[in-house]
């Protein structure tokens, strides 16, 4: 059979009922067989859908036979009259039509797949992944696929509409100190030396705007050695953007528009701009989280005050020392039953706390609570007044001495108790910028501050002196954008001189010595002139999902890492041959 012979005029999902009576050609994978016998219905399916082949009376004898022995997954071409379906399938946009065949070859037969390639299929993941290539044929997982391909698509079409260069930058860099653990890559050349894969290409695209590109963007492959979670994989694709002469109204303009643009596009959502903004101590103190999802309420309530020097130690005695006791409101919450409370007990541990305090408004105007015996009428009074608390509704209360455990466990619990209750709306998409982040954290393993994004961000024009006297009180110039609970985008704008860099390198602990040992290429090039710039990166993997409304990010990805960050289909990682250990001067040590 020569290539020419089997080349379609019409893809399945694309006949309709104006077609009826040309002859097409048609090319896919057989969905299922049906023989009524003297009938014979196959449903044959591509990327597009799928169109009804019929084999009846009018068949020939040969071609009826063919049709007969054919089973799912046999790759067939046929070709035919397309007519009126007699039998309707109102639920198919190509259930008005069959096509009947006249021509049928069998281009590739299969065997029994080991899962049905069916919409919404419950085959576990490892099965999935071990046969990946069957899983994508299935028709969700196409959608997905071109959705990721759309949203790729009005991405570069905005940013080019709007002036910016797409510039690739390498993917065997050098090993630099910016969070997570490098992929490393031994070289053969230079023996005992590494090449490193990019976490992100932050320095590459701050050199990009040194060199006078300006407006720089790259959908680009990034790699993080860290443990995966829904969101996460060793290897993942950035929306990666950079701008000069530019500040932080500038670059959040920019990306409203996109935002705008792409919701537009691929979901026909009108997101309304200006978006809200909160600055991350306002986040904290009202969420719980820098990135809170605004779809609902719950919001916390700092009683500290309420119970400071109170009788009640598990409350009184984190607040002497520094803590804090801050509390939600779940309207609706008195309706749980005491188990479901106590799981919230054991949900909150998960986050640091050592445990949850709670009282009840029965809709009855009974109360009954965790604590409230140990209280004064008045400071019972007096938080649930501030609580906002009405019959029916339940308060959620965690006291620590380290602020940041109370924030961790009430932001999560909140999102908990919506999910719990329904109360997240759905197709609602609420943004927010997060702004004013801390410029260092404190790293208990390794015992000094580090920064909290990344030692290229610049810190707030009116902090800048409390780089060396304050560091946990200084603030950056970074901007998160949040999307319902889910980090979209993060970025800032840049340090542009040497010796404001040099100040932060040595605010994060590294000597002049180590500094140039790690970053003397960036250095070196700021002495020659660099323009104020900033910019931001987005997951495209998690945009994606957002879109396809999928809570992991790994239906987004073709060909995905478990949880373990091996491949099942390919079974990589591998053991490699002596031989080229040897050539690489690699002994791999004892077990």
């Amino acid at each position: 059979m020569k290539t020419s012979d089997f080349k379609r005029n019409i893809y399945c999902g694309e006949v309709r009922s104006a077609d009826i009576g040309r002859t097409l050609t048609v090319c896919g994978w057989v969905q299922r067989n049906r023989d009524l016998g003297s009938l014979i219905f196959i449903d044959l399916r591509d990327r597009t859908g799928i169109i009804q082949l019929a084999f009846d009376d009018n068949t020939s004898r040969d071609i009826f036979d063919e049709a007969f022995a054919v089973r799912a997954e046999f790759v067939l071409q046929a070709t035919g009259v397309l007519r009126e379906r007699s039998s309707k399938n109102p639920d198919l946009p190509t259930g008005d039509v069959e096509l009947e065949v006249t021509e049928l070859i069998v281009l590739s037969k299969a065997e029994t797949p080991p899962f049905e390639i069916v919409e919404d299929s419950d085959v576990n993941d490892a099965l999935r992944l071990k046969y990946r290539y069957l899983d994508l044929r299935r028709p969700d997982m196409q959608r997905y696929i071109a959705l990721r391909h759309r949203t790729t698509k009005v991405t570069r079409d905005y940013f080019d509409e709007n002036g910016f260069y797409e510039i690739e930058t390498p993917m065997l860099t050098k090993s630099t100190p910016e969070g997570a653990r490098d992929y490393l890559v031994p070289s053969r050349v230079h023996k005992g030396k590494f090449y490193a894969l990019p976490q992100s290409p932050q320095q590459y695209k701050q050199l990009l705007m040194l060199a006078g590109f300006d407006k720089y963007l790259q959908i680009v492959r990034c790699f993080r050695d860290e443990d995966l979670r829904a969101d996460r994989q060793p290897e993942f694709t950035q929306i990666d953007l950079e701008m000069s002469f530019v500040d932080m109204e500038d670059v959040i303009a920019i990306n409203e528009g996109y935002m705008k643009r792409i919701f537009k596009d691929i979901l026909d959502v009108d997101v309304q701009l200006p978006m809200q903004r909160l600055t991350y101590r306002e986040a904290m103190d009202r969420f719980g989280s820098d990135k809170p999802d605004l779809r609902f309420g719950l919001e916390l309530s700092d009683i500290s005050d309420i119970v400071k020097g109170c009788e009640f130690k598990v409350f009184a005695e984190p607040v002497a020392n520094g803590g804090s006791l801050r509390m939600i409101c779940v309207p609706g919450g008195g309706s749980m039953p005491r188990k479901q409370i106590d799981s919230l007990v054991e949900y909150v541990k998960t986050y640091g706390a050592k445990g949850l305090a709670w009282t009840k408004l029965a809709e009855d105007g009974s109360v009954s609570s965790s604590y409230s015996k140990f209280l004064t009428d008045e400071e019972n009074e007096q938080i649930i007044k501030r609580a906002g608390a009405k019959a029916g509704d339940l308060i959620l209360i965690v006291a620590d001495v380290k602020e940041d455990v109370v924030f961790a466990s009430l932001g999560a619990l909140r999102v908990e108790c919506a999910k719990r209750l329904d109360l997240t709306p759905q197709g609602v998409f609420n943004f927010v910028w997060i702004t004013e982040f801390p410029m260092f954290e404190y790293s208990e393993e390794e015992d000094r501050f580090v920064a909290v994004h990344h030692p290229f961000t610049a810190p707030m024009d009116e902090d800048m002196h409390l780089l060396e006297s304050d560091k946990a009180k200084c603030r950056a110039k970074q901007y998160d954008l949040v999307l319902n609970g889910t980090e979209l985008g993060s970025g800032s704008i840049r340090i542009n001189t040497p010796e404001m860099q040099e100040q932060v390198f040595r605010a994060v602990g590294l000597t002049p010595q180590e500094a140039n040992e790690k970053f003397s290429h960036l250095i070196t090039a700021f002495k020659y002139g660099a323009p104020p710039h900033g910019g931001i990166a987005y997951g495209l993997d998690r945009l994606v999902a957002h879109f396809a409304g999928l809570s992991s990010i790994r239906d987004t990805i073709a060909f995905p890492k478990v949880q373990n960050a091996s491949e099942p289909m390919t079974a990589c990682p591998d053991i490699v041959d002596e031989k080229q250990l040897k050539e690489l001067g690699i002994a791999l040590a004892a077990e």
